[in-house]
């Protein structure tokens, strides 16, 4: 290990300024109606490791748990340390999800609470090269030309008006500077430059922040190499700790990522070493899922030695009395013993002592931690079988009295529990598909095209994907995956995006449209700028949304916890009834002497039962039937693009009664259009458009947008923009010539805008606008109104120096699946019901077309909330189906929010399911698959439940006396281990689930 320091270590201040809360206020909703993007809005509070003011959040990985007993005791043990605020422990994953306060609690003092418990516990890095700056940083700053105490004052005074930068210190006799500022408002450059601009010279040295990148480095074969890579790293600037693992050649490394950049710092490693080095990046998903594979390989290693021993001594005692020679050899004395005994008690004790050792240790663990598991169970059951059989041989060395031995019972027993849970291992393996298909989207290189400072292309590299950083442009041949998030800037092509958005068509790709890193570029070659790179990509979000779904509990687990914690010890109780009980039968002659085995006494055939009753019992189908279901169905829903936060939006969804669809851009395709304009007096209908366009121009609603490009389409007869980037992109070069000076510009939330155009006011809006402002409603426009309203059309007031002047009639077709959706939702046994900012005649104009008889109109954006509330009253389930526009506040308030957008344009953080597709059919996807989880769940739970509860009298021998049914112990352990892989399988049968089609929807019932 060869770890290097730097001198100086600068505090990393806490991010100022977020605070906790997830709903904004309704007019901050409302003023910004469309420019709520998908997974952007999901920032800190989920993503990052700052979620609140001050706190940290780590994932920990925790080996050596076996059972739901085993992730209790690991919670237990993280929440009785000082300072942790919450943590969530997933035995699947076998990781530990801890959120705690940096200055009462260190992530080494994390790791020591699991290692305390007697598992074994390793702190997991951020999945990427690069994560999310830190808001706040403490950059340190070398400062030359400063002469006296008014330099420094001048200096001091520069930085402290920069935005951005909270405080600023300067030192003369050191040349040095420290300033606090805020990375996201102002960069290293920018304060560099301020100082440089004053007359000063700066340089910069070092921040507070710090970033670990693993890196697998090929290429080192002697100690002189390993001494070199460390001369190398010592020497780059901005490294701050290192540690080379010398067995599996991987390179860990603290840096400062405002110094060196991951590229750089590879880039520096291998120019320095003249390519005798060659580095790449160690995903820690992959990292992750080798573990586990050698976990697997590593129990199947144990299973294969203890069936060979067990085969050994199977043979000793069936086939060898059949064979004179063999039998001859094993009937030979050697000491007290015969030969056979000897054989029997060694090859045992291997399998007792040295393969079952984990048993033992896992055993001890728990004990210690005044908690039980399956492993206590095991211990017990083979220590009981192995040990009666040394007595008896010793009992029989000293009395003469032979008692027969039951050695193969604890060696067959710990072969049919490994042979569990290598296939238990296996099978929860394959629950985690999901992360690993999402995993291998992102392709591991990317092909960089290199620039000249003039921005012409000289060259280009192949580089490792982790290593893009934003502002790269890079090329995207036909057939291969997109690396990153980005912007077209050159080429046009179909890219396939049903692996990220579940959308099966072809998405055509031209210059300034988006592009998802993992998806699939088809026909042309595209030049791609990076944007988001690692985790701010939105595959590594989803990514971490399905990770986050799958460790969290459902509320009905914790009936599984209750039943772990009170089992093993209500087990031995009554395996303990069960020994004293036929032992004491027994002896009162309460049962006659042919009931036992050749050579036994009741003390034997009391012992017996009591062994099975022990191993036959199993905690942990209990504790697999609820996260398997959970994680298989998390996999699947992200399979098919309908991402579940967690288990308990999971159990809410499946009791879901009523949903409630907002009917802008949710049940109508969100993309409006002016289909009418109507002017009553005697303006010229161009300048009419052109007064509405400018009153309309810094809008962001939907309606707002449809009518500036209605007027740009009357007046210079475009064609209409394809993509919403372009319309931004050519916003200033079209409008800026021929749109009039507004001034006073104001939205108001649920009526419409207002402003000043050459001193007059003008008002755009609804009926409500105009007349809380005063201004008249003549007949003939009302009935034009109500015209276009009862023809599902919008209309929209306007109104010039307090006169109304003309009407326009704005249309937003329905989606096509949207009246199939309602009325299979209505089959399901879900009330559907819509609310909408718009007027009533329209709202029932629209709602006739899809078929909802309950409809709320004219609710302003903070009044949704309160009818989801009113829903809500009488204990009924609501779902909420918004889009993302001024939808978060019902969205959080109803029990089930769902999110449904196409791909990146979806605010996810309020809601519990986001549907990566703009289509209605998800809906009933979400619902159906939560229904059909939670059948799953009860069905294991029935099977776990009834397995124990008819399992353990069999093997009590309750029904001996009437059917002589006996279970040897090792049948009851193989009946134990094959118990918990079925649960595990009949949760794996949710992979076959296969989302309703638009063409069977109507055949759904309720179940």
């Amino acid at each position: 290990m060869a770890p290097s320091l730097t001198d100086l270590q600068l505090s990393q201040f806490p991010s100022g300024g977020r605070k906790p809360g997830r709903l904004a206020s309704a007019d901050e909703e409302s003023g910004n109606l469309e420019d709520v993007r998908l997974l952007e809005s999901y920032e800190e509070e989920e993503r990052t490791e700052v979620l609140e003011e001050g706190m940290k959040r780590v994932q920990v990985r925790v080996s050596g748990m076996t059972c739901a007993a085993c992730s209790n005791s690991v919670e237990g043990a993280l929440k009785c340390v000082d300072g942790v605020l919450r943590a969530s422990v997933a035995l699947l994953q076998n990781r530990a999800d801890v959120v705690f306060d940096p200055k009462l609690v260190k992530d080494e003092d994390i790791k020591n609470a699991i290692e305390d418990a007697g598992f074994e516990a390793e702190i997991l890095t951020e999945p990427s090269a690069r994560t999310k700056p830190h808001g706040t940083l403490l950059g340190q700053f070398t400062i030359g030309g400063m002469t006296c105490a008014a330099c420094v004052n001048s200096v001091e005074g520069i930085l402290r008006k920069l935005p951005g930068v909270k405080r600023a210190v300067v030192a003369l006799a050191t040349s040095l500077g420290e300033v606090e500022y805020d990375s996201t408002l102002i960069s290293k450059d920018d304060i560099v430059n301020a100082i440089e601009d004053a007359g000063f010279e700066a340089s910069f040295v070092q921040s507070s922040e710090q970033d670990k990148i693993i890196l697998g480095v090929a290429g080192i074969f002697s100690e002189m190499d390993f001494q070199l890579l460390e001369g190398l790293l010592s020497r780059l600037g901005g490294v701050r700790q290192f540690i080379i693992d010398r067995t599996s050649r991987e390179l860990e490394v603290l840096f400062d990522p405002e110094v060196i950049s991951s590229r750089s710092l590879v880039d520096g490693i291998e120019g320095g070493s003249n390519g005798k080095f060659t580095l790449h990046v160690r995903n820690p998903y992959t990292r992750m899922t080798s573990k586990d594979l050698e976990e697997s390989s590593n129990m199947f290693r144990l299973f294969l030695s203890s069936l060979f021993l067990s085969i050994l001594v199977f043979l000793i005692r069936v086939v060898c009395p059949s064979i004179p020679l063999l039998y001859s050899l094993l009937l030979w004395r050697c000491g007290p013993f015969l030969m056979g005994d000897w054989l029997k008690w060694a090859l045992v004790s291997l399998v007792q002592f040295v393969v079952g050792k984990r048993f033992y240790i896992a055993a001890g663990r728990a004990l210690r931690n005044g908690s039980t598991n399956m492993d206590v169970l095991v211990a017990l059951g083979t220590s009981a079988s192995y040990f009666y059989s040394v007595c008896a041989l010793l009992y029989g060395a000293v009395t003469g009295f032979w008692s027969p031995t039951y050695f193969e019972t604890s060696a067959m027993l710990i072969t049919f529990v490994l042979l569990g849970k290598y296939l238990e291992s296996l099978a929860k393996g394959k629950t985690s598909d999901a992360i690993k298909k999402l995993v291998e989207l992102a392709p591991a290189t990317a092909v960089l095209l290199v620039k000249d400072k003039g921005g012409r292309c000289i060259g280009e590299r192949e580089i490792d994907a982790m290593l893009i950083q934003p502002g790269d442009i890079l090329k995207v041949l036909p057939g291969t995956k997109l690396p990153a998030d980005g912007v077209v800037v050159w080429g046009s092509s179909y890219v396939n995006e049903s692996m990220v958005t579940g959308e099966s068509s072809p998405v055509l790709k031209e210059v300034d449209s988006s592009v998802i890193g993992g998806t699939i570029n088809l026909h042309g070659a595209l030049h791609v700028q990076a944007t988001k790179v690692g985790s701010d990509t939105v595959l590594s979000q989803i990514i971490c949304l399905v990770e986050t779904a799958q460790m969290s509990k459902a509320p009905i687990q914790k009936f599984a916890d209750f039943v772990a914690s009170i089992f093993v010890p209500t087990v031995v109780a009554l395996a303990l009834l069960t020994l004293l009980g036929w032992y004491i039968f027994g002896a009162l002659g309460a049962y006659p002497e042919e009931w036992l085995p050749e050579n036994g006494n009741y003390f034997v055939f009391a012992l017996m039962f009591s062994i099975s009753v022990v191993v036959i019992a199993c905690p942990c189908a209990l504790g697999l039937a609820t996260p398997t279901a959970v994680m298989v169905a998390t996999g699947v829903g992200a399979n098919n693009g309908v991402l579940i936060k967690g288990g308990d939006a999971l159990e809410r969804a499946q009791k879901v009664k009523y949903v409630v669809f907002d009917k802008t851009g949710t049940l109508t395709q969100g993309k409006a259009t002016v289909t009418t304009a109507k002017v009553f007096t005697g303006m010229d209908r161009g300048e009419f458009l052109t007064l509405v366009a400018s009153a309309e121009a810094s809008s962001e609603h939907p309606l707002g947008k449809a009518i500036l490009e209605y007027a740009r389409h009357f007046h210079f007869f475009d064609e209409p923009l394809a993509t919403k980037d372009a319309q931004n992109h050519s916003k200033e070069s079209n409008f800026s010539g021929w749109l009039l000076d507004v001034t006073e510009f104001s939205a108001l939330p649920g009526r419409g805008v207002q402003c000043f155009v050459d001193g007059r006011q003008v008002l755009v809006g609804n009926r409500k606008l105009l007349t809380e402002s005063g201004v008249t409603i003549p007949t003939h426009a009302e009935n034009f109104l109500v015209e276009l309203e009862e023809s599902a059309k919008t209309g929209i007031l306007v109104a010039h120096d307090n006169i109304l002047i003309g009407v326009l009639g704005v249309a937003d077709p329905l989606k096509r699946e949207a009246a199939v959706v309602i009325e299979g939702l209505g089959k399901m046994g879900v009330r559907p019901v819509m609310v909408t900012g718009d007027n009533w005649r329209t709202a029932r104009a629209v709602a006739k077309e899809v078929g909802i008889q309950d409809i709320r109109a004219e609710v302003m954006p903070a009044g949704k909330a309160d009818v989801i509330r009113s829903f809500q009253e009488d204990g009924s389930v609501v779902a909420m189906v918004g889009d993302g526009i001024n939808d978060s506040p019902a969205l959080a308030a109803a029990d089930v929010g769902m999110a449904i957008g196409a791909g990146t344009d979806i605010a996810i953080e309020a809601a519990d399911y986001v549907l990566m597709r703009n289509n209605l059919e998800d809906v009933i996807t979400a619902i159906d698959l939560s229904r059909k989880t939670f059948s799953r769940i009860r069905l294991n739970y029935v099977f776990a439940m009834a397995y124990n509860v008819i399992a353990i009298p069999i093997a009590a021998g309750v029904f001996f006396p009437w059917l002589r049914i006996e279970l040897p112990p090792w049948a009851a352990g193989a009946c134990m281990a094959l118990s918990s892989v079925s649960v595990v399988c009949s949760s794996l049968l949710l992979r076959r689930y296969k989302k309703p089609r638009l063409t069977t929807i109507l055949e759904i019932t309720v179940e």
